[in-house]
């Protein structure tokens, strides 16, 4: 490999891609979902958009709080289990060696060759060679809270902000089937795209996300409805 061509995989797309496409999905999803349950139950055209950018806000919030704690919870874990890998460094580093020894044995160098490998990898970095090699922990799936809670947040509006400019240009007659409709094809294309950025089949990731989202708008609508029509 020519020096300075940097290969790049679409695992270091992991921690934000994830954050946002699960962000931009439910902004899309609960936020047409919202709209058309209010619809259903027959309320007019100004509440409908109220309850919608009620969610929008709601729903960000929610996501950047669910993440940023859920993703922290991750950190704090990878940390205790860093913690723990130094006190254990520092009381055996002998035992550490013949550790991180076993574990390349396992896949597959010969112990000579594992041994020296483990020797030169803890000269060079002892816990960053145990915190990769037996703990899982690099640099590219590292636990970022911040970074996790903000795309949540950030796509949820940009997905919500869709159904809802439709919603407020919809004529009130139409705006359930334009609604469901416009919602769908998003849900499709945020789907083709995800599954495109992790090299996945672009038509599977768009027909499994637009399937569960036709499901969950048919049921959120009928619950409207059946409300709407007791009241």
């Amino acid at each position: 490999m020519a020096a300075g061509n940097v290969e790049r995989h679409r695992t270091q797309r992991i921690g934000w891609l994830r954050a946002a496409v699960l962000g931009a999905n439910d902004g899309i999803l609960s936020t047409s979902s919202l709209v058309l349950g209010v619809a259903a139950a027959h309320a007019n055209h100004r509440n409908v958009l109220v309850a919608g950018v009620a969610g929008l806000v709601a729903g960000a919030m929610s996501m950047a709080a669910g993440e940023y704690v859920s993703v922290h919870s991750q950190a704090d874990t990878e940390q205790a289990d860093l913690k723990l890998e130094r006190a254990e460094l520092k009381a055996d580093d002998n035992g550490e060696h013949k550790e991180l020894q076993a574990i390349y044995v396992k896949r597959g160098l010969k112990p000579a060759l594992a041994k020296q490998v483990a020797e030169q990898l803890m000269d060079h970095d002892a816990l960053g060679a145990h915190a990769r090699d037996e703990l899982g922990i690099n640099e590219t799936l590292r636990a970022r809270p911040i970074q996790a809670a903000l795309a949540s947040a950030g796509s949820f509006a940009i997905g919500a902000v869709l159904p809802l400019l439709v919603t407020a240009v919809a004529p009130e007659a139409a705006l359930i089937p334009l609604v469901a409709g416009t919602s769908l094809l998003f849900l499709a294309l945020l789907g083709g795209l995800a599954a495109h950025a992790g090299g996945a089949r672009v038509m599977t990731g768009a027909i499994r996300v637009t399937f569960w989202g036709a499901l969950a708008m048919a049921i959120t609508s009928g619950i409207g409805w059946v409300f709407g029509t007791v009241a």
